[in-house]
């Protein structure tokens, strides 16, 4: 099973150098990545406790972010409180714009979604220091349905895919999730 989930990740990191951004997919930034002239990494000046905690935080608001959408979409509710307190922007705002936008459509989510994350890179020397997530979404029970009648909306059919995340440790010591994408063509 990982080696499978590798497999996919690089196909999407390939994929995304040769479009030419790195971000989409969660790859690290260019600053955590070796300098061919030195052919060392360099030192973290972190501790791995301080690594686990991050991952920790990072994970506790990534599935804080999840039950949260799944609310607000639950209930049509684009400013539900809890958004705010596990999102930030740019993603705060194209949760909320996607929630609306179901919402002047007459539309809603139900159902489950699974999720299975893994922490893929932590960089606590960067600024701001962020936490990269990437995710095996399990969306085939979670349906946007017509609030009306309960039918589901045509051609919204869910799927198992890939998701990444980035969370973000900001200056009053949270951590929110700042960013993510679902790479629904990439099934895991």
């Amino acid at each position: 099973m990982r080696e499978r989930r590798f497999r996919r990740w690089a196909t999407c990191l390939l994929a995304i150098a040769a479009v030419g951004s790195t971000t989409a997919c969660g790859a690290e930034p260019a600053a955590n990545t070796r300098s061919a002239s030195a052919g060392a990494a360099p030192t973290p000046t972190h501790r791995p406790a301080d690594e686990q905690a991050a991952k920790k935080a990072a994970l506790s608001a990534y599935a804080g972010y999840l039950a949260a959408s799944r609310t607000a979409s639950r209930r049509s509710d684009p400013h539900h409180p809890e958004l705010s307190r596990f999102l930030a922007d740019p993603l705060l705002t194209r949760v909320r714009l996607s929630i609306r936008e179901a919402k002047e459509h007459g539309a809603m989510r139900t159902g489950t979604l699974l999720s299975d994350p893994t922490v893929t890179s932590v960089s606590l020397d960067s600024s701001p220091p962020t936490v990269e997530i990437q995710d095996c979404l399990d969306a085939t029970d979670y349906r946007l349905v017509y609030a009306k009648d309960k039918r589901i909306v045509p051609g919204t059919g869910g799927t198992r895919h890939l998701a990444t995340a980035t969370a973000t440790r900001y200056p009053d010591g949270r951590w929110l999730i700042s960013s993510g994408a679902a790479h629904e063509d990439l099934p895991c």
